[in-house]
């Protein structure tokens, strides 16, 4: 039996937890099993730089957390390894890393579950969310195709403007 401070402890972390799980607008689980020490750097590093809180955790801890968060579903993938992802701007930030590494390494990391808008999502959606192209890029593809038919009328009307140019001479 944990002593009392122990079990105090533990209990203020799971409410913190489930604390960042309520506020958070979206979140990946990820099975770590298989990476290096120097590969979860390299991971860490571009998850901070996307403002994004990763964290190993124990299954038990979060299995608590979820349930005060209401993301019971959540507890059925919590066997194993578990490492939890937390996106605090950019929604599809967690998703997109952590996919996109699960991709590239193949051993062992996976990506087990997520959840967005206090919804428990399956490992198809989180990896068909990592393919949406980030904001900026969806913004610049917007504005170039509205640019588009506005140059395309300059280009015209500065042929035109040039041939009538030259008929005139």
């Amino acid at each position: 039996m944990p002593s009392e401070k122990v079990l105090l402890q533990k209990q203020q972390f799971v409410a913190e937890l489930s604390e960042k799980l309520k506020n958070a607008p979206a979140g990946v689980l990820v099975d770590y099993k298989g990476i290096t020490v120097a590969d979860d750097t390299k991971l860490r590093k571009e998850l901070r730089e996307a403002n994004v809180e990763y964290m190993v955790v124990k299954n038990t801890m979060l299995r608590f957390a979820a349930k005060n968060a209401g993301l019971d579903e959540m507890t059925g993938v919590l066997e194993g390894t578990t490492a939890l992802a937390v996106s605090h701007d950019d929604p599809m930030a967690a998703a997109r890393i952590l996919v996109k590494y699960a991709e590239s390494v193949k051993d062992g990391f996976h990506v087990k579950t997520g959840f967005m808008d206090g919804k428990v999502i399956d490992v198809d959606t989180v990896t068909a969310i990592a393919k949406i192209p980030s904001k900026e890029v969806l913004v610049s593809q917007m504005l170039s195709s509205l640019n588009a038919p506005i140059a395309n009328l300059a280009v015209v009307l500065n042929q035109i403007a040039e041939k009538n140019a030259e008929s005139a001479e």
